[in-house]
């Protein structure tokens, strides 16, 4: 899947809250709902094997959410099953994605119709934040995980190439799922590791003491 010709019009869709997927990483997840073990069996008979990460919006009283207009479309790159019926399995980030509208149909999970044209470089070559001053992010990021006592392997993290310390720490951090939102939406690394320094940096002003509660 080199261009966004190879890809479909219409992926099933799973809106996980708080759950986010980003171009060239991987998310792993733990299937049990019937709907989405179907959606899993479904997807495995494509020749894409596509699922569409995206968040809900959070509206009262509405039975089916409606969702946030760009989502993250994953590749099925691994799969296992327990002995009680569910699924393991890995996504690998293709491509974000618009939304252009729900498609009803006889699945038991939500599928929609979507435009991949505003996101072609997602397919293309891994990025670099040319602007990212390591000792500086690393300073601001230790902050953020003694406050909250949060663990890593910090030596690894610092090897990392920019895409994969950025792109996995928006997707671990846990933000609420707006915020998520705006981390998936950012134009490019760049922008997304300035809103994962704001973000960072408003909690430990103590903009958001119950993130973690």
């Amino acid at each position: 899947m080199k261009n966004a010709m190879d890809l479909p019009d219409v992926i099933p869709i799973f809106p996980l809250p708080g759950a986010l997927l980003l171009p060239r990483a991987r998310l792993p997840l733990h299937i049990f709902e019937p709907r989405y073990l179907a959606m899993i069996e479904d997807c495995m008979k494509t020749p894409q094997r596509l699922i569409g990460m995206i968040q809900a919006r959070d509206v009262p009283g509405s039975e089916e959410r409606p969702l946030h207009s760009i989502g993250c479309a994953g590749r099925l790159t691994a799969f296992s099953e327990t002995e009680d019926g569910r699924y393991m399995i890995t996504l690998s980030g293709v491509s974000r994605f618009r939304v252009r509208k729900e498609v009803t149909g006889f699945t038991p999970y939500r599928r929609t119709e979507v435009d991949w044209s505003d996101f072609s470089r997602d397919q293309g070559d891994e990025e670099v934040d040319a602007g990212l001053k390591r000792n500086v992010f690393f300073d601001l990021l230790k902050r953020f995980f003694a406050m909250h006592q949060l663990s890593t392997d910090w030596e690894s993290l610092s090897q990392a190439d920019d895409e994969l310390l950025i792109n996995s720490l928006a997707m671990l951090c846990p933000f609420e799922p707006d915020d998520k939102q705006a981390l998936l939406e950012a134009p490019s690394l760049q922008t997304r590791r300035e809103t994962l320094v704001t973000l960072m940096e408003f909690n430990l002003h103590g903009g958001d003491d119950e993130l973690l509660q």
